[in-house]
């Protein structure tokens, strides 16, 4: 039998979810392999359009936003929303959402004043995936198995051993490691191995999408392109997403609530009622994309050294684009947990606050996404019969119509809540103080300090992203001081004793003064608030061993074993 391999984690899918997740990882010095079941160089589904900001945060960190923003559309295609009685008809509105070449200098827009060093990127996963695969591939402590299936797995008290099968020789796989994570999509292996349940709803919705080739589409629009497109008539609705920004398109075409089968449909027919064209236009079907939308979350996303990210952990409805990002979102907050574990700073029970975090997000997001689904539903089902009709009339009803879908819609194509507005209640590694988070919606947010939320992002007088600043300085967590002249020797003594890597930022200006209501506040490595305050806890020590995962009696052992061991 051929020698097993070794890794202090495995992960099991090499999605976008998967890759991010183990380049995070593998840049905070664990050594990581993930297997995947296709090719090395196959493209993904034709899935994802749109990579969130907080997700580009995060591959700014990681070294690849750049590269990111190179790929996808065209430097000048637009990455506007569209509503339209067809593809080729009149316009009912437009949500304006700027081209990449001027993402980081557009003003005016709805998303262009988010407080953020990376805006959104409009992006087809067939073009991202390639561009995170090739980081990984190019990662220190990262190896990328493809072609091998992880079947089963067992684990004790030092780690797990997975088993497979290499998919082209058919010879067996074994793996030995300190931690496995599925990131194995919506029919994840490793999901139904721990015995967690999805719950919620089963079928929200049904769609019939089809990927094409249609070079001549562009010439036929009457109003400017657009990266998503709506079409909305008596006929039949659907919407249309520019993918190369020349001549391939993703169509989905929403079923109504009779219609249960994907063929009950003419897909022709309906492709052509949708765009707005006739019989003698012609594409060529490329794949069929057709998909159900559900609102299900699992009801536990661990079973102790076993973990599930992603689809693999929540499935919904894609609104705001929220189904790749809220993977990348749990990927990265295991992933520090993880790795604060594995280098000896965070203690095991810290693993805890990962469930505790990310499953009443996502069960509150999957709401938010099915809500608006069944918002949008109303609108599509509500077409009124004269809105193709020319002269006033016609124009009245569309000119409502179009407002109509603006203000429904920009909430979830320009979703600042569910970028920044987020936070964690209910913690074990937060120090609560009694207030309460600000309220957010999809659309809506506050910046705020209160712990558990997303650390105000501000740009420092050298002209550096404050986040730019914190990941500088290194792994761990980074206090953020109003005042140089405060006093925190204390606080840094208690986490250096302790082995919890604390680094000082300063942060004074007026912008800090605006944001930052405390003199200091502690960051997580997820850029969450830890603590805040205005001096020095009274007992810096309880601080430092709860941001550990310590409780205080075993906080003493360990400090105990720390010394014996030293």
């Amino acid at each position: 039998m051929t020698e097993p391999l070794q890794a202090q984690v495995l992960i099991v899918g090499g999605g976008p979810v998967g890759l991010t997740l183990a380049i995070d990882l593998a840049q905070r010095g664990i050594d990581v392999l993930v297997t995947e079941i296709r090719h090395r160089g196959e493209p993904p589904n034709v899935k994802c359009n749109h990579v969130s900001a907080r997700s580009m945060e995060i591959f700014r960190r990681l070294g690849v936003a750049q590269a990111l923003r190179d790929a996808g559309l065209p430097a000048d295609y637009p990455n506007d929303v569209a509503y339209r009685t067809t593809v080729t008809g009149p316009e009912l509105s437009r949500i304006p959402i700027p081209a990449r070449r001027e993402r980081y200098t557009a003003t005016g827009g709805p998303d262009t004043w988010w407080p953020t060093a990376e805006p959104p990127h409009r992006i087809n996963q067939i073009f991202l995936e390639p561009v995170l695969f090739a980081h990984a591939e190019a990662t220190p402590g990262l190896r990328i198995r493809n072609r091998a299936r992880i079947d089963d797995f067992e684990q004790d008290d030092e780690g797990v051993w997975a088993t497979g099968v290499d998919l082209d020789d058919g010879s067996a796989v074994r793996i030995r490691c300190r931690y496995l994570i599925g990131c194995d999509g919506g029919r994840s292996t490793v999901r139904k191995k721990i015995g967690a349940n999805l719950r919620g709803t089963d079928v929200v919705g049904r769609v019939q999408s089809t990927y094409f080739r249609a070079p001549a589409l562009l010439g036929l629009l009457k109003n400017k392109p657009a990266w998503a497109t709506f079409a909305l008539n008596p006929r039949r609705c659907g919407n249309v997403y520019a993918i190369d920004g020349r001549e391939t398109w993703l169509l989905h075409n929403y079923l109504l609530a009779d219609e249960t089968d994907f063929e009950s449909i003419d897909r022709d027919w309906a492709i052509r009622q949708i765009l707005g064209v006739g019989p003698d236009f012609e594409y060529e079907v490329i794949s069929k994309e057709d998909w159900i939308g559900r609102r299900l979350v699992a009801e536990r996303f661990r079973d102790r050294r076993v973990f599930i990210c992603g689809d693999a952990a929540h499935l919904w409805i894609p609104m705001a684009g929220y189904g790749m990002n809220a993977g990348i979102a749990d990927a990265m907050n295991l992933s520090w947990l993880l790795a604060g574990h594995l280098r000896g700073w965070l203690a095991e029970a810290a693993l805890g606050a990962h469930e505790a975090e990310r499953q009443p997000i996502t069960e509150q997001v999957s709401k938010f996404a099915m809500n608006h689904a069944l918002a949008l539903q109303k609108q599509r089902e509500g077409v009124p019969e004269g809105i193709e009709a020319p002269g006033p009339e016609g124009d009245a009803l569309r000119a409502a119509r179009g407002q109509a879908l603006y203000d429904l819609n920009v909430q979830q194509y320009c979703c600042g809540g569910l970028n920044f507005g987020y936070f964690y209640d209910a913690s074990p590694l937060i120090a609560y103080d009694g207030e309460a988070a600000p309220a957010y919606t999809m659309y809506d947010f506050k910046p705020a300090t209160v712990p558990g939320c997303r650390v105000p992002h501000l740009w420092l007088a050298d002209g550096r992203s404050l986040y730019d600043a914190m990941a500088a300085l290194g792994e761990g967590y980074v206090l953020l001081r109003r005042d140089p002249a405060l006093e925190v020797a204390p606080l840094v003594a208690a986490a250096a004793a302790r082995g919890l890597p604390l680094r000082v930022l300063d942060i004074d200006g007026p912008e800090a003064a605006a944001l930052y209501d405390r003199a200091l506040v502690i960051s997580r490595p997820d850029q969450h608030v830890a603590w805040r305050g205005d001096a020095v806890p009274a007992d810096p020590e309880a601080l430092v061993d709860l941001l550990r995962g310590v409780a205080p009696a075993a906080a003493s052992e360990s400090q105990k074993e720390r010394e014996t061991s030293a």
